[in-house]
């Protein structure tokens, strides 16, 4: 075991990933997943592991009979077993009206799941990188995410295992080169047809700047991740003395808030309630009614938002009513409150 295998296991062991036993590896030929399988195989006895592969065409490319062929001759000779399938992409994504991406996403999963099921396997291993939560994050924030997009790619999610998510795509092409293992170049990643692939030489230009953007984003995002759990804790430790929830809405005792308390609070509360919670409207909402649970002594609405006092006068309830006519962040913003 040379040191890349030796900090792979350590970290998967550090982290606490919890697989054993049978495992799945997805292999399309591409460096990453030939990386992975070579790792998992020089690792399985550390984790105790028993690898099985899998390899899809999804009919796309003429050269996925090579890939095929390739992924084949790997299992020969590490003697693993293969499960193969050709998915029909163009037809799903026709039928479910989806782009080509995504139809190849659900019946590449679809099938994993089944084969999965079917050889015993406990997870699906895949070979997302850290390169790919990189990219992940900054779809996201492009797309407004807010504090979602900033939580690192979890190396368990169901039934998906990515044991390198916190390594280097060029440190796996480093490793495959020094064991003298070829793989496949897949051109498409290179093509601007989706999002993600658009946002690649953007993010090589900036890793040019700063080479430790990936690492610092991820350590970032733990920090950020922590911080969260840290506010819903303090938040839920609140509720039933500070707040409660019923069918009816929000209870808030009648005392001082700061506006940071009261946005953690309300998007949790209103996500149990299946109310709306965009940033913007909490933002505008928080410091609304901070300044009538300080003082406020009549009823009072806000957009949607109706504030009364409680029988006891202790307490404010605070109501959500979906008025007729679109529903818009500016409807449920309002334009002036009410006293």
């Amino acid at each position: 075991m040379n040191r890349f295998e030796s900090d792979l296991l350590a970290q998967i062991q550090h982290r606490g990933d919890g697989v054993t036993g049978r495992v799945l590896v997805a292999c399309s030929g591409g460096g990453d997943s030939v990386a992975l399988l070579a790792l998992l195989w020089t690792l399985r006895k550390s984790l105790g592991l028993e690898l099985s592969v899998a390899h899809a065409d999804h009919g796309l490319r003429p050269e996925a009979q090579e890939d095929a062929a390739f992924v084949r001759q790997l299992c020969r000779a590490l003697d693993l077993d293969l499960a193969e399938a050709s998915l029909g992409v163009h037809a799903h994504a026709e039928a479910s009206a989806q782009g080509l991406e995504m139809a190849a996403r659900d019946l590449r999963w679809n099938w994993l799941r089944q084969e999965a099921e079917q050889c015993g396997a406990g997870v699906v291993a895949t070979g997302h990188t850290l390169d790919d939560h990189t990219e992940t994050v900054f779809l996201r924030l492009a797309r407004g995410g807010g504090l979602g997009c900033l939580h690192p790619l979890a190396p368990r999610q169901g039934l998906r295992w990515s044991p390198l998510a916190e390594t280097r795509r060029a440190e796996l092409r480093a490793y495959l080169a020094s064991r003298n293992l070829p793989w496949r170049e897949d051109a498409s990643n290179a093509e601007p047809f989706t999002a993600r692939n658009r946002w690649r030489p953007i993010l090589d230009t900036l890793r040019q700047e700063a080479p430790n953007l990936d690492r610092h984003l991820f350590e970032t995002h733990r920090q950020a991740e922590e911080a969260e759990q840290l506010a819903r804790t303090l938040v839920a430790g609140w509720e039933g003395s500070r707040w409660s929830i019923s069918e009816e809405g929000v209870t808030f005792r009648r005392e001082t808030w700061i506006e940071p308390e009261l946005r953690w609070t309300l998007e949790s509360a209103f996500r149990r309630l299946g109310w709306p919670r965009e940033a913007a409207l909490l933002r505008g909402l928080a410091p609304w009614l901070a300044a009538r649970l300080a003082k406020g002594r009549k009823p009072s609405a806000w957009g949607n938002f109706h504030l009364n006092p409680e029988p006891d006068g202790g307490y404010l309830h605070l109501r959500f009513s979906c008025l007729p006519g679109p529903s818009t962040l500016e409807g449920h913003l309002g334009k002036r409150p009410k006293e």
